[in-house]
């Protein structure tokens, strides 16, 4: 209370002082009569300072807890003051306010000789700011949020400089000095887009502010004063400028008896030093970048971190948030190898790859062929290869007969079993246009168009056998059976959507896969299979603690979207593609697996989609020139020509060195045997092998056990 009142009864002579020695003031003589006269009228109590958290960077982790990314609107890290070099304290106190610890939230004698020089030369060339003061200005301009704002922040008006030393009034009462100046070396900017000490060490020498010696302390303390024109990041001129400073603040530091003459000599002579390290944070700097992507998207859209997506970036890049992915750095790791084995960095095919863990969604690993960045010349991806547009991805690539297992989830689901099948041939077309009904209603069969075999051969055709041929005229005659629509709530209950955003297009086709998707979605989908049909959403977060230490987990978000034996029967007949199918050239993976290869029309592009109860994974590729335009035809991949791209030639390997790689270690979990007496065998459409005279007859049909054909008349 009495160093209150004390600061009362100079108050005529601290307003005085601040109004003359911070703005330019008129013709000497009347000023000081005017100031002094109007003081007893200015209110000089404390006013409380509203001090906003400082914008800080929010730090991306792995699985593991090691940073793989940054976010931040202003690169700061907070750290107490015990973590900054005392060199370092004592620079900014010498050139900046050499009697801190001395006087209040006003330095009398600084301000008023500040003012003798100011009033004798009829401008403003010296200033009497104190360090608490200077901290106050950087809290108002840093919660200026609008361009208005900041501009009244830094106004040059007596109201202005009224108000910061009320504040500057409260500050002194509420801190310690101790507290004061690691709040303003926390809080000042120093140049090249770093804030605050420790941002700036690394920034301008890679040490932290711990380790900062005696000429990099005095470059940061001279830079503060004239953060623009010192920045090096500005050229020559400003690295003179910056030289010229540090030196100014050494020569003061020997005045003031702080270090010796000959240290300052010394530091004097030492180069400039400036390094320059490269800003972290932003997904460009990150090692896995479209993992990063992944994230910041999934922040931008939750919401969790904020009512509007405005809000939510805020939060992202000001809060200092510290978030925990699903990110499994050796599943990555062979998720990057495993597609560096097969496809180049500037091959114009371009191979993506997620992997999802069955049961709970967590997204492992996400990996694509081209380098993410900005240059064309470089081959380089400015968009997520590997998730959906939601995500920061375009439009993704059509899935192609990865979408036969929805046909067939469907078709086990409504009672078939594995050796129930008919006879099909070479080509398909729906007898009549209501032969597919989109769900809602509307008849979408197309007698004018023939479905035609990419893979497999005609004739009787099983679930077992047509799925592990992927034969087409098989699945087009099944989807009829089940239903296209049912066929389409199969598959979005995995979670099945479009990459670009877009209603899924319910065509005869579905089945083969005329929609356009991304890895993320359809590895998500078959590990729902590898869980015994539990649908886990696709999961990247798994905890976000805030700047106060606070945490929140993100759980899974799971449901049952198949019962149970209709996923083991799928996974049973799955299999077979390693054994008896597509993949059968590729091989398995020394465990239990089960997927699906895809390939759409004339090759523009290729997938595999394929699970264990421990890993699931998709792989696509395709040319983001444009897969219609550019179909994987008569290609040099990887440095390896290729006639035509199927599932099983690309992305099949991909997926199997990938697994094995990143299943390594990872004890084997079996599949859930087939329950036999339910799916076993065939039920009422059951056929025996076709001969050769029958195969060349496509409209003959099988014997059913109840004594009807298949398909129906």
């Amino acid at each position: 209370m009495a160093r209150r009142n004390v600061l009362r009864l100079a108050g005529a002579a601290m307003v005085a002082g601040l109004l003359a020695a911070g703005l330019a003031l008129p013709a000497v003589g009347g000023a000081g009569a005017v100031i002094v006269a109007a003081s007893d009228e200015l209110n000089l109590n404390p006013a409380e300072l509203v001090e906003p958290p400082l914008a800080e960077t929010t730090t991306v982790l792995d699985a593991r807890g090691k940073k793989i990314a940054q976010f931040y609107d202003q690169y700061r890290e907070v750290v107490p003051l015990d973590r900054v070099a005392e060199v370092m304290k004592t620079a900014i106190i010498s050139i900046e306010d050499y009697r801190f610890y001395q006087h209040g939230a006003l330095d009398l004698e600084g301000t008023l000789r500040a003012l003798a020089g100011n009033l004798s030369s009829g401008q403003v060339g010296q200033g009497g700011s104190t360090i608490t003061q200077q901290y106050v200005k950087q809290v108002l301009l840093n919660a200026a949020t609008t361009r208005q704002e900041q501009e009244k922040a830094l106004e040059t008006s007596y109201t202005r400089k009224l108000n910061e030393l009320r504040y500057a009034l409260a500050v002194e009462e509420k801190y310690t000095k101790d507290q004061i100046l690691e709040k303003y070396l926390n809080i000042a900017y120093f140049g090249a887009g770093a804030n605050g000490v420790q941002a700036a060490a690394k920034r301008f020498f890679g040490v932290s502010a711990a380790r900062l010696s005696l000429p990099q302390a005095a470059t940061l303390a001279g830079a503060v004063q004239l953060p623009t024109s010192t920045d090096p990041e500005g050229g020559r001129e400003n690295r003179a400028r910056l030289l010229e400073r540090r030196n100014v603040v050494l020569d003061r530091m020997a005045e003031l008896g702080e270090i010796t003459p000959a240290e300052a000599a010394k530091a004097k002579a030492a180069k400039l030093g400036y390094k320059g390290v490269p800003l972290p944070g932003g997904c460009e700097a990150s090692p896995y970048p479209y993992f990063c992507l992944y994230v910041y998207h999934e922040v931008l859209n939750d919401p969790r971190f904020g009512e509007t997506r405005e809000i939510r970036e805020r939060a992202l890049k000001r809060d200092g948030l510290t978030i925990r992915t699903t990110l499994d750095p050796g599943k990555q790791a062979a998720a990057e190898q495993g597609i560096a084995k097969w496809v180049g960095p500037t091959d114009n095919a371009v191979a993506a790859q997620a992997l999802v863990e069955p049961g709970t969604g967590m997204i492992r690993a996400m990996a694509a062929s081209r380098k993410y960045g900005t240059s064309a010349r470089k081959h380089e991806m400015s968009y997520n290869l590997v998730a959906d547009s939601a995500h920061g991805g375009s439009g993704g690539f059509q899935a192609g007969s990865t979408f036969k297992t929805f046909t067939l989830l469907t078709a086990l689901a409504q009672g078939m079993r594995a050796d129930d099948g008919f006879t099909v041939g070479s080509g398909y077309r729906a007898p009549d246009y209501a032969a597919f009904k989109t769900c809602a209603g509307g008849n979408i069969g197309d007698p004018t168009h023939t479905v035609t075999n990419d893979e497999g051969s005609p004739g009787f055709k099983t679930l077992r056998t047509g799925t592990w041929g992927s034969v087409n005229t098989f699945f087009m005659e099944l989807e009829r059976q089940v239903g296209l629509c049912a066929t389409v709530q199969t598959a979005r209950s995995l979670g099945i959507k479009r990459a670009d955003g877009k209603k899924l297009e319910e065509y005869e086709t579905f089945t083969l896969g005329v929609n356009e998707m991304d890895p993320v979605t359809v590895a998500t989908a078959y590990a729902a299979i590898g869980a015994r049909g539990k649908y886990c959403a696709p999961l990247a977060i798994s905890r976000v603690t805030d700047r106060n230490g606070a945490a929140t987990d993100y759980l899974p978000k799971c449901r049952q979207a198949l019962d149970p034996q209709v996923a083991d029967a799928a996974a049973d007949i799955l299999s077979g593609v390693f054994t008896n199918g597509t993949m059968s050239a590729v091989g398995g993976i020394g465990r239990d697996a089960a997927g699906k290869t895809g390939t759409n029309d004339d090759q523009s592009s290729a997938w595999f989609a394929g699970f264990t109860p421990d890993l699931a994974g998709a792989v696509s590729i395709g040319d983001p020139r444009g897969a219609i335009a550019h179909k994987l035809n008569n290609v040099t991949i990887g440095g390896r020509y290729y006639g035509a791209v199927f599932g099983a030639t690309v992305p099949g390997p991909i997926w199997r060195d990938t697994m094995i790689a990143a299943l390594k270690g990872v004890p084997a979990t079996p599949f859930t045997p087939m329950d036999t007496a339910r799916f076993g065998g065939c039920g009422q459409y059951c056929g025996q092998p076709v001969t050769k005279d029958e195969r060349a007859d496509e409209r003959n049909p099988r014997t059913r056990r109840d004594g009807g054909t298949w398909p129906p008349a």
